[in-house]
């Protein structure tokens, strides 16, 4: 049903790109100025939610009596890379040049202030807000497979709590086809930024013209990769693969701490951690109401939507991940794991690349309004010591940040899509290649066709509804573990405590009628 929908709206988009485009940034442009500010309560809010829940007596609620499946490194490194894919590797070393270049608050262009707010603010829309947006969806959907016992990782299952046996009828159906089509356009997303990067690095490495059919071709090379990792499944496949990844991106990075600006790359780190937690409000509800610069609209918003519109999938896979894991500890893991995996590429890469533009070394915002990103990023990486390795390495890694998206999409797709699985059950192998091929070939129609744009922009849009999905979700979720207390605390709910307490009172008082009856006898 979302394959269809999809094919519905992007036919048209393929067919009048440039009417379809327009009508679509018009609906998204409505959406972030009449929705922008209840994205940002929503994302604050669920930000004090799960803080309170991680610390509360429900965070020692545990998914299932197992002991958990993957070791906490292979854990979180899944995690981390399905959740964050090759973008990571795109906008980690490049995005502080726009906020350099157009600074928020007034700042004037290139100044001191500009410089620190653009090396603190990809480290905002990176961190804990967008990791807490990912969280939401990952724990009622764990509890309703390991503590509840339903076989089905639907987001509609998770809502059950609240909408009961309609998860079963059009309501649910409208609630899983939501997540299907947010995540279709997530990968579609993903492959569009971590494509051009790849084809940067193959047209300096070997003079090929940068095109449309060498966008094609990566794709299909990709694809072919994938579908091998998918074959092997989570433990042998998603699993190596991710572990490998973060192997190498760490690697990497402390190689460019090492021989790269490493003075100025721990003191702008500390200096952007004070000023995120110094203006960690401000950045979360800045709207700019009277001067109207659109930067929020342009980034915080966007990002907002974006990482709703990711973070089904995530909560998905991340929940099918965590059999034998506390609240407690897929809270934490996600938020305080997932931003310092990102933080890496934002103070190492990020910060090394703003040095050269400041120094002089490397012209990169030059670059950048001349050639774009992908020639920007090359112009930093080629500055650093060894450049030609390092580019080489650093377009491999965003490569397999790419597989690992995609893989875990496919496999989430392929998890969701089967029926009667059991627990612990992988969907069988030639479904799981089904769905990758599926993936990667929408994106290889819609690139073709130029709609990729417009399909990202529908999937901000999407992000609206999904909004609304997940406030049910954490209401669900609420709401069982409210009626499963006693079983979980093996305590009395608050009814039968006051209960018991005014049995207790009334047999004291009987007691103590009957100690004076006796001494008056």
């Amino acid at each position: 049903m979302a394959l269809v929908l999809i094919l519905v709206i992007t036919v048209p988009i393929l067919i009048n790109p440039e009417k379809g485009t327009a009508f679509l940034n018009g609906v998204l442009k409505f959406i972030t100025s009449n929705f922008g500010s209840f994205y940002l309560w929503v994302c604050l809010g669920i930000f004090g939610f799960l803080f309170w829940l991680a610390f509360s007596k429900y965070g020692k609620i545990r998914f299932g009596k197992e002991k958990p499946e993957f070791s906490t490194f292979s854990w979180l490194a899944l995690i981390f890379t399905a959740g964050i894919g090759s973008g990571i590797m795109y906008w980690g070393i490049i995005e502080w040049a726009f906020y350099y270049d157009t600074p928020p608050y007034g700042l004037e262009s290139g100044s001191v202030e500009a410089a620190g707010f653009a090396s603190t603010y990809g480290m905002f829309h990176w961190g804990f807000s967008a990791w807490a947006i990912y969280c939401v969806p990952s724990i009622p959907i764990a509890y309703a497979l390991y503590v509840r016992n339903y076989n089905s990782v639907r987001l509609s299952t998770a809502c059950r709590g609240i909408i009961g046996d309609r998860a079963d009828g059009w309501l649910g159906k409208v609630i899983d086809v939501c997540f299907m089509f947010g995540l279709m356009g997530g990968i579609g997303t993903s492959l569009a930024l971590g494509t051009p990067l790849i084809a940067e690095g193959i047209h300096q490495w070997f003079g090929v013209e940068k095109s449309t059919g060498l966008n094609l071709s990566i794709v299909l090379g990709l694809t072919v990769f994938f579908c091998i990792c998918l074959f092997f499944g989570l433990k042998k496949g998603l699993k190596l693969l991710s572990d490998w990844n973060l192997y190498l991106y760490f690697a990497l990075a402390i190689f460019v701490v090492i021989f790269g600006p490493t003075a100025f790359i721990l003191a702008t780190f500390t200096d952007s951690v004070g000023i995120l937690l110094q203006n960690f409000f401000r950045m979360s509800l800045y709207t700019d109401p009277v001067g109207k610069s659109g930067f929020s609209e342009a980034w915080t918003i966007f990002y907002w939507g974006w990482w709703f519109s990711y973070a089904p999938f995530t909560g998905m896979f991340a929940a099918r991940i965590s059999k034998g894991r506390s609240i407690k500890e897929l809270i934490l893991g996600q938020l305080v794991g997932g931003t310092i995996g990102c933080w890496v590429s934002f103070a190492v890469f990020g910060n090394t690349s703003m040095f050269f533009e400041i120094t002089g070394a490397a012209p990169i915002i030059e670059t950048l309004n001349a050639e774009g990103a992908p020639a920007a990023i090359f112009a930093s990486l080629q500055a650093l010591p060894l450049g030609s390795i390092v580019t080489v390495l650093y377009v491999v890694v965003a490569a397999i940040f790419l597989a690992t998206t995609v893989n875990s999409g496919a496999y989430t797709l392929a998890d969701v899509a089967s029926k009667n699985l059991r627990s612990g059950e992988e969907p069988v192998r030639w479904y799981r290649v089904f769905w990758g091929i599926l993936l990667t070939g929408i994106a290889i129609v819609l690139m073709y066709g130029d709609a990729l744009n417009a399909l990202q922009t529908l999937t901000i849009i999407t992000a609206l509804p999904l909004v609304f999905i997940m406030i049910l979700m954490m209401a669900s979720f609420i709401k069982w573990i409210k009626e499963d207390e006693k079983l979980l605390f093996g305590t009395e709910t608050n009814k039968e405590t006051k209960a018991i307490k005014k049995d207790k009172a009334l047999t004291n008082i009987e007691i103590n009628i009957t100690n004076k009856n006796e001494e008056v006898i």
